[in-house]
């Protein structure tokens, strides 16, 4: 049997012990063991690996304990705009969306997007009147709601601050979720969701939708999905660059992923992390912040979750 693989996270930031309560702590973990192993049984069938992360993902989406979906942050003006993407490291297709409301599962739509267009990345009222075309769920503001985002944004909503997610440091939250998998056709696809930052202004979109910067698969190097502070990533092409260094430096999966979230991010300011594998089953999950909701699981291996850096 060819070996198959899937990795997942809930966002990056300064996550300590100190800051989750063991309910909480516990919350989390049981959260990525349904998401991953929900993903692990589309592999396990003999599932693509498309329909993997896409199912992982739509089990984030559809938890409030993480920034995406129906756990999304309040904007500016107290609304949720999403942004998330697909793509396969087959045929190198994507699809995309960036400022989408009221769609439940964005990651959805990313999929019909990238199945039934011939654009990969629609935002805003365009993407949710395809949407509307290619029936794919909608959801009421009250479904977004969640007293704990609420909270959040009230904190911050008078001033110009913005804030991102996952952190006792206000500067210091990243809330994005992804998958990428490897099914035992020996094909990858990477798939990652976000309700951006509290408080944003402007439609702000971060890195999570732009093909390359925070997502990427292509089954000559590698599937990459990120989570961090996008404009440092959008800056980098986290995602391309790691494929890069495989593609033309040689560089293995875990040297790559090093060298771009360890070195090239964090000399110039950037904090986060990714999740990566590649057509040989290797799973890397590299981050540079104080902590990562991830796990992962290679064919019938034991499943790993972690939160916290590894002492």
């Amino acid at each position: 049997m060819n070996k198959y693989a899937i990795a997942i996270h809930g966002g990056a930031g300064t996550i300590t012990r100190s800051s989750l309560t063991p309910d909480k702590d516990k919350a989390y973990r049981d959260a990525l063991e349904q998401a991953i192993m929900a993903g692990h049984s589309v592999l396990q069938g003999g599932g693509t690996a498309l329909d993997a992360v896409e199912l992982a993902v739509v089990h984030l989406e559809n938890n409030p304990l993480f920034n995406a979906g129906k756990g999304s942050v309040f904007t500016k003006e107290g609304k949720h705009e999403m942004d998330a993407a697909i793509m396969c490291g087959r045929t190198l297709e994507a699809g995309a969306v960036a400022g989408v409301r009221s769609i439940k599962n964005p990651v959805k739509l990313c999929r019909a997007i990238m199945e039934y267009s011939d654009h990969v990345m629609l935002s805003s009222y365009g993407a949710e009147e395809f949407a509307r075309n290619h029936a794919v769920e909608f959801a009421p503001e009250k479904y977004f709601f969640d007293a704990f985002r609420y909270n959040q944004w009230t904190e911050i909503r008078d001033s110009d601050i913005f804030m991102l997610d996952h952190t006792e440091n206000a500067e210091k939250k990243f809330g994005t979720v992804g998958a990428v998998a490897l099914d035992m056709e020996g094909n990858t696809a990477a798939a990652t969701s976000t309700g951006g930052m509290t408080n944003k202004q402007y439609n702000r979109i971060g890195d999570t939708p732009i093909i390359g910067s925070g997502n990427y698969a292509n089954n000559k190097t590698c599937a990459v999905s990120c989570t961090g502070h996008g404009e440092f990533f959008m800056r980098a092409v986290v995602a391309y660059d790691v494929s890069c260094l495989v593609e033309y430096k040689g560089y293995t999966l875990q040297q790559a992923c090093d060298e771009v979230v360890m070195k090239k991010l964090v000399d110039f300011g950037g904090e986060g992390g990714l999740i990566a594998l590649n057509t040989a089953g290797e799973v890397v999950l590299s981050f540079n912040s104080e902590g990562m909701y991830r796990a992962s699981k290679i064919g019938d291996e034991k499943t790993f979750t972690g939160i916290y850096k590894e002492v």
